[in-house]
């Protein structure tokens, strides 16, 4: 989430009110706000902790992010959030809210930009213990991994929409660039 946080405002300098849109039932979601809250001030930025525990309460809170002017918005990663994804990249469009994702799908459907844990390699990663669990080794002994390798990725059709101009710094950092 911090480094989500950095990547958004530094597309966006002037932004000072984010909005971080969570699942309060979610038990990595406090945390993680807590984390989001705890960058904040060193990048000069305001957080409003937006809740959503259904599709119903996603669609308020867009109403929500609009009232309160918020100028970005971080998802925490969360089932609700990726199965409405498609809604969630359309809110944003329609708010014309900048928005930083966990999962590359939400560019591809034409969200801003994603950071996060490349799935392809945790499903590699987890193959190699498949293979290892078959030739007899115990899951028990298996230690337990943190995801190496991250994704960035942005869509620069998007930011045009939003009047956007990406910085080359961070379009060199960039594993991919949808155009």
């Amino acid at each position: 989430m911090t480094k989500r946080l950095e990547l958004i405002k530094e597309v966006i300098p002037s932004a000072t009110r984010f909005a971080v849109l969570l699942n309060p039932d979610n038990p990595i979601s406090l945390p993680q706000l807590r984390l989001t809250q705890e960058a904040a001030p060193v990048l000069g930025v305001n957080i409003l902790s937006i809740e959503a525990r259904r599709l119903d309460d996603i669609e308020r809170a867009f109403v929500t992010m609009r009232a309160k002017h918020v100028t970005a918005l971080l998802l925490i990663a969360d089932g609700l959030f990726g199965s409405n994804r498609k809604r969630i990249v359309e809110l944003s469009a329609k708010s014309r809210l900048p928005a930083i994702y966990w999962r590359r799908e939400f560019v591809e459907d034409g969200g801003l930009m994603a950071y996060g844990t490349s799935i392809s390699d945790l499903y590699r990663r987890a193959s190699v213990y498949v293979d290892r669990i078959l030739k007899g080794a115990k899951p028990a002994d298996l230690p337990v991994e943190q995801p190496t390798k991250f994704e960035f990725v942005i869509n620069l059709k998007t930011a045009k929409s939003l009047d956007l101009t990406i910085p080359p710094s961070v379009l060199l950092r960039a594993d991919q660039v949808i155009e």
